[in-house]
């Protein structure tokens, strides 16, 4: 099964994944640490402007991939919205109450959601997995014998798709008589979770003394086919992310769309 999307690499692929991860872990938690919302606010519009610009995959895909992240921005900010504190009140029926201050906040909590979500996708769509692991065995030191069985986990997941859509072909081809309410649920989870069960565990056994038989271990040096090194491009990144923080606290300062600085609450 091709789970692959087509798209043309950008020299954001042709960074270093070991960098590459370290400097998006610490780039998230730095963001834990901004209370300023016009100063999150550009970066995430940057941010964007780096994955729908540079990621190598159409538009259209990107947008589709990013809308979902939108209702997660807006429930993750509505929550705190509609029952946030505040002195400033906007809006308030029962429960609900919308101060200016709670507004600003749950902007301020949706778009550090959103733009986790974008480091993310950004991180997933630009990264291969392969490369990935090899650079955590050959720049971070990662076991071998870990490396591959994350590697051989990826692989497993389309093969398990497969078989999935075969039991249940199968399963259609014999007529399977028809159930309803508790049973069907029960009937389902049986059809399906023993044949997968089975199959996943001679599959796992297999490849387990396959590995144990090449010397997985990591003990002593090891060859590699794939040989990840730094280049040119691990320097654009780490520039480019240090120019989309300097830009966005410069334009939150010179250029605010928020009356506000700091948004956390005090008594």
């Amino acid at each position: 099964m091709n789970m692959e999307f087509v798209h043309r690499p950008t020299w954001l692929h042709h960074i270093n994944p070991s960098l590459k991860l370290l400097v998006m872990i610490g780039l998230l938690l730095f963001l834990l640490f901004v209370h300023y919302l016009n100063w999150l606010l550009y970066f995430t519009l940057l941010s964007v402007f780096l994955l729908w610009s540079f990621s190598g995959y159409s538009k259209r895909l990107v947008l589709l991939m990013v809308l979902p992240f939108l209702l997660v921005f807006l429930s993750t900010a509505s929550s705190m919205i509609m029952f946030g504190k505040g002195e400033m009140t906007w809006f308030t029926w029962g429960v609900i109450h919308v101060t200016e201050e709670s507004f600003f906040r749950g902007i301020h909590i949706g778009l550090r959601a959103f733009v986790f979500a974008v480091l993310g996708l950004l991180f997933a769509l630009t990264t291969r997995p392969v490369l990935l692991f090899y650079s955590l065995m050959q720049q971070l030191k990662l076991k071998p014998k870990y490396a591959y069985s994350f590697m051989a986990g990826l692989r497993l997941i389309p093969i398990m798709m497969e078989e999935f859509n075969t039991i249940r072909n199968a399963l259609k081809v014999r007529g399977t008589r028809e159930r309803k309410g508790i049973k069907k649920l029960v009937h389902s989870i049986l059809s399906y979770s023993i044949p997968l069960l089975a199959q996943s565990i001679r599959r796992a056994h297999r490849i387990a003394v396959a590995m144990e038989t090449k010397g997985f271990k990591g003990e002593g040096e090891r060859t590699y086919f794939y040989r990840v090194r730094f280049s040119k491009y691990d320097g654009y990144f780490i520039w480019s992310i240090i120019l989309i923080m300097t830009v966005s606290y410069a334009a939150s300062i010179y250029l605010p769309i928020f009356p506000t600085g700091d948004v956390r609450y005090r008594n």
